[in-house]
């Protein structure tokens, strides 16, 4: 009976999603992250899908049910918004040093129904909103990114920030998650020369929750329960993750995983149990690897071009009359270029060493650019936000097509680099 139901559900879901995409005339085919096959039968939300990726996480069956009724009801809670959100670029791709997700939340709670994104958060930008009634911007940069004392007037990011509150709008910052992801900020950047072999710079790496392995031997199988059960409440946060190998003449050998916090306590359970005659070891476990996602990219053309066509190229593509250009030693305008290396924003920590005939990023130092000129790089700068801005455009299409026609999605038309060439 509950194959039955879940089939019928998957059948209504189908036929739902045909007709919310129908709608959308904006939404390009290549807008679209999922094949024309997966789109036949999936609906939104029941699967996790990062911009440009096949990686599929399954949600529960309510949550689809819940997010179906969304639909239908043309209304959507902020936490929904964020879970599509969360779909698109986990927060969990994010740097370590950097301030993403959810900024600000409202007290009272309220449909969403404009969005508003952005690069930065700016007074043009937050008049433009409170214009629109905004009930939610996503604002690439974190306009609050490090901690505060105090809310006052004086300073204009915190008075951004009481602008917010008082008129009910929440805020959420993305930042390096769309960087990192695959199909996201620096995907797009690297396109703009055209199609290539692209990898990552700076490989991310999942975010397991257990990161140790202790290998443990006790006496009996009545020491490993009681071992086992004083563990579980060192880690109470995550479920232990256990073996247990044969039993011999040297006791039963066990091992576990725990977190980084669970470690001190587990260890200190193992050492009171744990005769000086048997074994005890502890392993620091590597991270998997997340192919595809990370910071910068690095692309092998599959047609070179030359400097002055790859000038040309970026201008199209991030919508600028002007770009900066270093010529790399003993290079020329006319120079083939078989290989560029990118990073949107400040790239030069993830471009410094990277061998290639073209850095682009938004701004490097001048001692960065002498460094990448003496090394035979040729270098083009776009100033910071010009590198990131256009991805808003793509953005907006993948997100809109993952919501209800009720809520509407908006690129800031107030946002701007603060610099311009005069």
């Amino acid at each position: 009976m509950l194959t039955g139901c879940r089939s019928l559900s998957w059948t209504f879901f189908s036929l739902t999603y045909r007709r919310l995409c129908t709608r959308r005339s904006l939404t390009s085919q290549a807008a679209l992250s999922f094949s024309a096959s997966t789109v036949s039968s999936i609906p939104p939300y029941t699967h996790s899908h990062c911009f440009f990726t096949s990686q599929q996480a399954s949600v529960p069956l309510y949550s689809s049910l819940h997010s179906l009724s969304a639909h239908c009801s043309g209304l959507m809670e902020l936490k929904e918004v964020l879970q599509v959100l969360e779909q698109l670029a986990p927060l969990s791709l994010a740097e370590s040093w950097d301030n993403v997700g959810l900024l600000i939340e409202p007290s009272k709670s309220r449909p969403v129904k404009t969005i508003l994104l952005t690069n930065d958060l700016t007074d043009p930008v937050m008049e433009e909103a409170e214009a629109m009634n905004c009930d939610l911007i996503i604002s690439y940069h974190p306009p609050l990114f490090r901690p505060i004392k105090r809310l006052v007037q004086k300073d204009w990011k915190q008075r951004l920030a009481i602008r917010a509150v008082e008129a009910g709008i929440a805020i959420f910052s993305p930042h390096t998650s769309w960087d990192s992801v695959k199909g996201g900020v620096n995907d797009w950047l690297v396109g703009g020369l055209g199609s290539g072999q692209v990898s990552v710079l700076s490989q991310a790496l999942g975010g397991a929750s257990h990161s140790h392995k202790l290998e443990f031997t006790v006496r009996s199988t009545e020491e490993l329960n009681t071992v086992m059960e004083e563990l579980k409440a060192c880690d109470s946060e995550t479920t232990l993750q256990h073996s247990v190998g044969r039993p011999d003449n040297s006791g039963i050998h066990a091992s576990v995983t725990c977190s980084d916090s669970a470690l001190t306590p587990s260890v200190q359970t193992l050492l009171r149990h744990n005769a000086p005659s048997l074994s005890f070891s502890i392993l620091k476990l590597e991270k998997p690897p997340l192919p595809g996602h990370g910071q910068g990219r690095l692309s092998v053309l599959d047609q070179p071009v030359t400097v002055a066509t790859a000038i040309q190229k970026m201008k199209s593509h991030l919508g600028l009359s002007h770009l900066r250009l270093a010529l790399g030693l003993g290079q020329t305008l006319e120079s083939s270029v078989c290989t560029v290396a990118v990073c949107a924003g400040s790239g030069a920590s993830v471009l410094n060493g990277v061998k290639t005939d073209l850095y682009i990023t938004g701004e490097m130092s001048h001692h960065e650019v002498l460094d990448a000129v003496a090394k035979g790089t040729n270098v083009i700068l776009s100033d910071h936000s010009n590198s990131e801005r256009g991805f808003l455009a793509v953005f907006r299409e993948k997100l809109a097509v993952r919501l209800p026609d009720s809520v509407t999605v908006v690129v800031s038309k107030a946002d701007r680099d603060p610099l311009e060439v005069v």
